[in-house]
């Protein structure tokens, strides 16, 4: 008995000592993983907006009601997840999509949409897709497809549709539909909300 005893103290103070490390671990760590966050968010507002100030950036509040109805227009499973003004609106608008229909997850992207609604660029913030493959979704020969055109919608070209169409990436037409559904989400939700 006297052992059994012994035993539940031990494993008790270890899981005391281990808890209370971890929460120290996550303390020190979370403002510079947040700093750092902020930091990508930024940069990915300028790789699409790049010829607008750090400063010209503002948040704004995001329409729950249209980016839901945005984001049902796409046909997607996501979010409109931030909105920010460039020059106030009169250059445009990033917004900050996520699709959760990614071969590999979620894929979070920036969208810049110009104040005439064309794509000014896209920013990846997430994703994880196979590498080879879905990751050339960063490559500018794919997401280049986009930018400086203006659509009401896109399609990947070998699923037909109505709107501009994409080259999908071959061997990721996962990724590809993926990330024109966050592209037509963003859009959808500029159209509707500006």
């Amino acid at each position: 008995m006297n052992k059994i005893i012994r035993n539940t103290i031990i494993l008790t103070v270890i899981t005391l000592i281990s808890g209370l490390l971890l929460g120290v671990a996550y303390e020190v760590t979370k403002d510079p993983i947040a700093q750092a966050n902020e930091e990508a968010k930024k940069e990915a507002w300028q790789a699409v907006f790049p010829d607008a100030d750090i400063d010209a950036f503002e948040t704004v509040d995001v329409d729950q009601d249209i980016a839901k109805q945005a984001i049902s227009d796409a046909g997607i499973e996501g979010s409109i997840d931030e909105v920010s003004a460039v020059d106030g609106g009169e250059a445009g608008y990033v917004i900050t999509v996520t699709d959760g229909e990614g071969y590999g997850g979620d894929i979070q992207m920036t969208v810049g949409i110009t104040a005439d609604g064309s794509i000014s660029g896209i920013s990846f913030l997430s994703i994880s897709e196979t590498a080879g493959l879905g990751m050339k979704a960063r490559e500018e020969s794919f997401y280049g497809q986009y930018v400086g055109v203006q659509a009401d919608q896109f399609y990947v070209s070998k699923d037909g549709g109505e709107g501009e169409p994409i080259d999908a990436i071959s061997g990721a037409t996962i990724t590809s539909r993926a990330v024109t559904g966050g592209v037509n989400a963003a859009i959808a939700y500029f159209q509707n909300a500006f």
